[in-house]
């Protein structure tokens, strides 16, 4: 065996190849791309015997993704994702006085993989279309972030001198269609106050909003209320960064549900989606966050508690002597235990089985996160059974009723 050490940066790599005793075969630093991949080859047949192929290196890096991973798996070599926490904490056993460079990062990863070769786990290769889905499905949910971000820089700036408008607007939600189009057409109190209730109506009636009288009329006199201000001076600056926060927002929206499509269009192709679609609580965007994440690749997860440990959901013991604690993992994939969460609410107020769980949870004194928590554990399990056996949820077979059953 071959054990190759590859630190990474974005336009090289520091590259150390081992053998079996320790002994540094060879030190190279390859450069990003085909021309970088070609010399490792070369590298590595060099120092390989002539009889031996590619599963005969292992090779250890800090990331588990990109051109140069996949062309590495794609290779036949053999590849681990190293946490970059684990290699930090291998290397501070390996040089006490602190001392980091690329070259010795190398180093310790290729110790690393010779050492605790048994404690690492194979990049397993996700199929192209389960890449294809967590691209689009991680990009749909960051331009949701960043609308959340954008949104509360509206909210923190309107509350600065235009009071008036968060009362006005809530009903609508500070990031509906309806709401920007208002506040880009009068971004200041002056110029909301003189909005007739025609202008108002007319804005709600394009965006299909209901009870558009009533809104109209809650909307104006919020508007027209007498509240405390900025100078016309500072009013007409704060007025320059909405025009520009809602123009942002505005292009957030249409980009987000733009990415909605493709999310549902890319999920709606894999071979597991209807597995995914049976289970309580998942739509067509958490599913193909929850496949994102989890991936497809055979064999990556051998039993459900692995998978569970994976999402995060399953809790950790700690023991010393007479003391033993249990906690949350709270370090974990947040993509995916934000779906989990979801999928929980959501599962709990549409299925009464899966809610008199819950309420088993809380009843014990757990809190409504500690008990969603168990409640998303239990259904990662249930997913697990059924990509198992590639068969649907069944409501019978996932919650039996008795004893024998279970």
């Amino acid at each position: 065996m071959l054990f190759v050490g590859d630190d990474w940066a974005e336009d090289h790599h520091d590259v150390e190849v081992q053998d079996e005793q320790g002994r540094v075969l060879r030190r190279a630093r390859l450069p990003e791309g085909v021309d970088g991949m070609a010399r490792l080859h070369d590298l590595l047949a060099g120092a390989l015997p002539e009889d031996a192929g590619p599963d005969r290196v292992l090779i250890c890096i800090e990331t588990d993704r990109g051109p140069w991973v996949r062309a590495l798996v794609a290779a036949g070599y053999e590849v681990c994702a190293i946490n970059p926490k684990q290699a930090a904490r291998h290397r501070e056993g390996m040089a006490l006085s602190g001392a980091k460079s690329d070259k010795a990062d190398a180093h310790a990863l290729a110790d690393m993989a010779r050492t605790r070769r048994h404690q690492l786990r194979p990049v397993a290769a996700d199929s192209d279309i389960a890449e294809a889905v967590k691209i689009v499905a991680r990009a749909h949910q960051t331009l949701i972030w960043e609308r959340t971000r954008h949104t509360l820089r509206l909210r923190a700036a309107l509350r600065e001198y235009f009071p008036a408008a968060l009362a006005a607007y809530q009903p609508l939600a500070l990031t509906s269609p309806d709401t920007l189009e208002l506040l880009a057409r009068a971004p200041t109190p002056a110029a909301a106050a003189d909005l007739t209730d025609t202008q108002i109506s007319d804005v709600l009636k394009r965006h299909h909003r209901r009870g558009i009288p009533a809104k109209t009329a809650a909307i104006g006199q919020a508007l027209r209320t007498a509240h405390l201000g900025q100078p016309d001076t500072v009013t007409a600056a704060y007025a320059a960064t909405i025009r520009a926060a809602v123009a942002v927002l505005t292009t957030l929206n249409t980009q987000i549900d733009a990415m909605q499509g493709e999310v549902e269009a890319h999920f709606g192709q894999h071979p597991d989606a209807e597995i995914y679609l049976s289970q309580p609580g998942i739509g067509a965007i958490l599913g193909a966050r929850v496949l994102a994440e989890f991936g497809d690749a055979t064999g990556r997860y051998t039993t459900a508690k692995a998978r569970k440990n994976y999402a995060g959901t399953a809790p950790i013991t700690r023991q010393s002597g007479k003391t033993k604690t249990v906690h949350a993992r709270y370090i974990h994939n947040n993509r995916l235990i934000d779906a989990l969460h979801r999928q929980a609410s959501a599962a709990i107020l549409n299925n009464p089985t899966i809610r008199t769980y819950y309420d088993q949870h809380r009843t014990r004194g757990l809190n409504h996160h500690a008990a969603l928590r168990h409640t998303g554990n239990r259904l990662v399990g249930i997913l697990h059974g059924c990509l198992k056996t590639k068969t649907p949820y069944n409501h019978t077979t996932a919650w039996p009723t008795t004893p024998q059953a279970a």
